[in-house]
């Protein structure tokens, strides 16, 4: 999955949904547009850290001009409380080149998509990165999920159940209906617009073409490595603006451990 949540999707554990609202300013409300977008290679591993310079407010991102090293760059982060003057610093950024809001009516020739590095902390690789707009969520997965061995995972029970790579096969026909999967969580990010979102395997399906990993959506919380069963309602073609679209998902479900 995706969009975890999730730049899926960056996809970290993406920060807690704050009003990033400043004081003496009018937020602007709108998410990145799909535009004109050509993925650069990431950033230097050890994070791209800088001064705020300015902020714009783009529910449910923050947009921060900072001044950094080697100049001032424009970054984008899951929205969070954030101060002019405020030293922060990007986990595994990803560079955009010609980045362009239709909203905000204006194109950035660069502009760096990622996740707060934890305050004083060294920057590391967050539970699920904030996916960049216009990123292959399947693909973001495919490389996060690479450290956990899912094997092969028991079927779930039931009129209802299906297998990871049963349910992309009939989506079309399950869009709307409800559904019983069990995989291992191969990643997770609690917390994000109110819900839990996780990427659940079960060893089937097609790695290449993503349809090994599910999302799900859930109140009840998981962590990277259990198995669990899930059972919620089918969605397709889900857009939750700021880059993060799912050909499907599966939302509110009631997950439990094996």
């Amino acid at each position: 999955m995706r969009v975890f949540v999730p730049v899926l999707i960056a996809a970290a554990a993406i920060l807690g949904l704050q009003s990033c609202k400043s004081k003496g300013s009018e937020a602007v409300v709108a998410a990145p547009t799909q535009g004109t977008l050509a993925p650069a290679a990431p950033a230097a591993a050890e994070g791209l850290t800088g001064k705020v310079l300015e902020r714009i407010d783009a529910s449910p991102y923050c947009y921060l001009r900072l001044k950094t090293a080697k100049g001032e760059v424009w970054a984008a982060v899951p929205e969070a409380k954030i101060e002019k003057g405020a030293e922060v610093t990007l986990a595994t950024p990803m560079l955009m080149n010609n980045f362009e809001s239709k909203t905000l009516k204006r194109t950035f020739p660069e502009i760096y998509f990622g996740n707060l590095a934890p305050a004083g902390g060294v920057p590391a690789a967050p539970a699920a990165a904030a996916p960049a707009p216009g990123a292959n969520p399947h693909a973001q997965v495919a490389n996060t999920a690479a450290t956990i061995e899912v094997g092969k995972v028991d079927k779930a029970s039931g009129a209802d159940a299906r297998t990871v790579a049963e349910i992309w096969a009939q989506k079309a026909s399950l869009k709307g209906k409800t559904v019983t999967v069990r995989g291992k969580v191969v990643r997770y990010s609690a917390g994000v617009m109110g819900k839990n979102w996780m990427h659940l395997q079960d060893g089937s399906g097609d790695a290449g073409k993503g349809t090994n990993d599910i999302t799900v959506t859930s109140m009840d919380g998981a962590a990277k490595g259990d198995v669990v069963t899930a059972r919620g309602t089918v969605a397709t073609d889900k857009d939750f603006g700021a880059g993060y679209t799912y050909p499907m998902i599966i939302e509110d479900a009631k997950v439990q451990k094996k």
